[in-house]
């Protein structure tokens, strides 16, 4: 993995960590009704930046999200529904069963990628 450019805290449970040489958004903490604006703009500007070849995914990697509510899914499946309008696709990395569970919960794994993860032999 690259060196970190920077880090923005969304609250005092979760950040932002941008990380050179690897287009990829990485969450960590809970993701909740508190930090939906700081993640909202987050993953937009991302989305803005990294989906520009329109070839490789827009990664987001949730691998440290503890928890998850259904409003901050819900900005992750707007942003990714507005990308796909541009030819851009977003992919989830990483979810927890805790954050797979409410993807299906919501219904919103109808609309979130997820990246496959391979089956161990």
């Amino acid at each position: 993995m690259g060196a970190r450019q920077s880090t923005r805290p969304l609250d005092e449970h979760s950040r932002i960590e941008y990380v050179l040489g690897e287009p990829v958004l990485v969450l960590a903490g809970d993701l909740d009704v508190r930090s939906t604006g700081e993640l909202r703009a987050a993953v937009h500007d991302h989305i803005r930046v990294c989906g520009t070849d329109r070839i490789s995914p827009v990664l987001i990697d949730i691998s440290a999200v503890g928890s998850v509510d259904a409003t901050a899914l819900k900005v992750i499946a707007a942003a990714s529904r507005q990308a796909q309008r541009y030819g851009v696709r977003v992919v989830l990395r990483g979810a927890q069963p805790a954050v797979r569970r409410m993807l299906h919960l919501t219904r919103l794994i109808r609309l979130i990628e997820l990246e496959r993860e391979p089956i161990p032999a």
